[in-house]
Formats: structure tokens, sequence, C-alpha cells
């Protein structure tokens, strides 16, 4: 039997018409217009961006043609990467003007660290198996007939893959799904230089840019970040909405929920399913300490050294704080199925580096449901020894299917609604 994110990824290439019929079009004319508005009065007071400054790529749109005509060689922009030239376009990655160049690359394989000594979790780099392509090109990046950006190529390099894969994600194994990504999907070479933006990919679901999400954020207060790659149930509303109340928290706090929507894991749930789960619920709770926003950013799942990577993206986005789950970006062996890192290790490494990167870490709370008081924290459950109640992930896909009614304990009933609807049609 096909499983449910193979059932589900047959309804990713969602047409117009259908988008429509879900309203998704009108919200996302909406939500352009008013971020539109909002980015022309963004406060000022709100925490520097990763090096200082909010980088912007985006070419004047009176010289864009000419940009665009000054390109001689084409590359065609996997998923992965068009992801990549957004957060560089946009500013996601400041203070990166482009893709590495050979020298920064090796130093952030080798030390986490740009040349210049800034920090950065994971190289982000350009591939290409096109062996015209020289020093010097101008190369159009192209994504499904857009195009995206020129880049300059400066450097081009055969990388050493195992060890960038040794040393970024611990490990040299095909079973990692990270190590299986630069070493079956990245061509032989990677391009670096700077890049100049000619568009943003056409997206059904919106990615505000990180100067449209500052613009939505309260102005000297904190920012919890919170990311996530599946559909929310309760128990991260609740490990989410408490993060606020944690001790480094200042008062009047909003939590940032900030799902990646790009290419995750092959049995993850698509992204444009995950984008409908996360509008609806926005919907039934009306929090006023909660923004939403989407990041079209590529899982590595590269454990502790993604755990920085996704905290430097987040303080370009605004945010003071970052809520570090367990096993954050963690993976398993696709054979084994054990784990790559330990449980802890991307919390650590990340409180480690947090006074560098100018944040601050919140441990994600282990939340558990009583049959007496609810959601409370694991240790208030245990010296009180009350019932718990637990509903595997196995479990609850298989209820999904069959159509059985989810507790409400468990999942917010608008995100049952639209996994089923998914599922069926």
């Amino acid at each position: 039997m096909a499983t449910m994110a193979q059932q589900l990824a047959t309804r990713v290439r969602t047409t117009s018409a259908q988008a429509r019929s879900r309203g998704i079009v009108r919200k996302t004319k909406q939500f352009a217009r008013n971020v539109k508005v909002m980015a022309s009065a963004a406060p000022s007071a709100l925490t520097p961006p990763h090096g200082g400054k909010l980088v912007d790529l985006m070419v004047a749109e009176d010289k864009k043609e000419a940009v665009r005509a000054s390109a001689t060689k084409t590359v065609a922009l996997s998923d992965r990467n068009a992801c990549d030239v957004e957060l560089l376009v946009v500013g996601g990655f400041s203070p990166l003007e482009g893709f590495l160049n050979e020298e920064d690359y090796n130093s952030v394989v080798e030390t986490m660290r740009l040349t210049n000594g800034t920090i950065l979790g994971l190289p982000v780099v350009l591939d290409t198996d096109d062996e015209s392509i020289e020093v010097g090109d101008k190369v159009l990046l192209s994504y499904e007939g857009q195009d995206l950006a020129v880049l300059t190529v400066d450097s081009k390099y055969k990388p050493n893959k195992p060890l960038e894969a040794l040393k970024c994600y611990g490990t040299s194994s095909l079973e990692h799904p990270g190590v299986q990504m630069i070493s079956m999907e990245r061509g032989k070479y990677y391009i670096g230089g700077k890049v100049e933006g000619l568009g943003l990919p056409k997206r059904v679901f919106p990615c505000a840019t990180p100067k449209e999400v500052r613009a939505m954020l309260p102005e000297g207060k904190d920012v919890v970040a919170f990311q996530c790659r599946n559909p929310i149930h309760r128990a991260h509303y609740e490990l989410f909405t408490r993060a606020l109340g944690a001790e480094n928290v200042g008062e009047g706090a909003v939590c940032l929920v900030h799902p990646t929507c790009g290419p995750t894991q092959d049995d993850d749930i698509p992204g444009i399913v995950r984008y409908h789960t996360y509008e609806v619920l926005k919907e039934e709770v009306d929090n006023p300490q909660v923004r939403w926003a989407y990041l079209p950013y590529s899982m590595h799942m590269a454990g502790p050294r993604e755990a920085i990577q996704h905290m430097i993206i987040r303080k370009n986005y605004g945010c003071t704080h970052f809520i570090i789950g367990r096993d954050m970006a963690g993976s398993k062996s696709c054979l084994s199925g054990e784990d790559f890192y330990g449980a802890y290790d991307a919390q650590d490494f990340a409180k480690e580096h947090a006074p560098e990167l100018g944040m601050q870490t919140v441990p994600s709370l282990n939340i558990a449901y009583t049959k007496e008081k609810g959601y409370v924290t694991a240790d208030v459950a245990k010296a009180e020894n009350l019932t718990t109640l637990s509903l595997s992930g196995t479990k609850f896909r298989k209820m999904l299917r069959s159509g059985e009614e989810i507790p409400d304990w468990f999942a917010f009933k608008s995100v049952v609604k639209v996994l089923r609807e998914e599922t069926t049609n």
C-alpha cells in the first residue's frame, strides 16, 4: 500500500483552478498587498541581521533586462537550488551575496566559518555537470521556465564530497539522506560567485521575505522562532506557546511559526499540503501572540550544524530566540533505523554558539497529555503520577486513512480535515 506521503505527493502539482477553489490565490494576493504595505513602514528596533546588514540582491526593474541579456549560459535549477537562490536574493542567507567560492566552501566545511571568520552552519553551493562553464561566465539560473537570477562565476571546483559529508553531517554513510543528496543528486562541480536577482519562484503559497516578516513583528520585543516541517498538532502548539513564558523570554514576546515548505525527506508530507494545514490552523487558533510565515528552505537533516543554519536564517527574519527541539533536523539510517545524532546534540551545539550568533535558545519542553490535567510537562506528569495518553505517528496515519475519529487532545479538527481531504482526493 502506498504511504500517506506518497498519496499526498500526487497532489503537489496543484492547478490554479484548484487553488482558487480553496481560496488560496485570493489569500496569496491579499497577503502580498498586506506585507507590501507593512514593509514600507518596517520598525527599525529589531534584532540586526547576521553580519549586520540585510542583503537584497534583487536587481532594479529597469535593469533586469540588461542583466538577463548579459548571460551567455543557462543552468536549470532543481527544487533545492531554487530555494537557495531565493534565500540568497531576499537576504535569508545574509551576509552572503552569492554561492560560495572554493576557498569559502572549504573553510565552511572544515571550520563552520567563512574565510572572514563569519559563522555559517552549512555551505551554500550551486552544483552543475556542465563542463563548458568557466570562470568569468555569466550564467542564467532558470527554474521551471522562470528566470530567477544571473550568477557571475568566479570559482568552479570539484568539491571533496566525502569530507563535506563527514564534517557537515557527521557521517559519510549513504544511509544518511543528506549524504545521499550531496553524493547522488548534486553534480560534479560547484560554481561560486555573486548573484543578481531577476525574480522569485512562483508558488501557490507565499513566502514572505525577511524584510516583509520583520514588518510584521513588534518593535523592541522578543521574537521566538518555531521551526517545523510537519503539520502542527496539539503538542506542538502547546510547546511553542509555552515557550513565550520561558525565563529568558521577555514580556510581550511573540512566536514566529516559520515552517520550511521546500524539499525535506522523501516520506514527509508535501509542502503545499503542509501549507494548507497551517493556513486553516492559523484561522482556528487566531492567537495574537503568534505570527505565521513560510520559509523556502531545503532541509538537509544535518542535525547540530543545521540547527546553526536555522538560527542564522531566523535571525535574518528578525527573531531573537529559537526553539530547539529534541534531535532537531535529525535523521535515521535508511537501513538500520538508528539515529545519526543524539537527542540533545543540536540543543547543546546551538546553545554553545548562541552568544556569537546574538540569539538565545529556548529548549523544547517535553510535553505530555494527561487525563487529569490535560497538557503538562513530563516531569509534572511523573511527579504527580498522572495518567498519560499517547498516539504514535503510525497509528495516527492509520486512523486518518480508515476514517476513525482522531482524539481532540492529539490533533486540531481543521488540520485533520485537510489531511483527510488531501489523502482521499
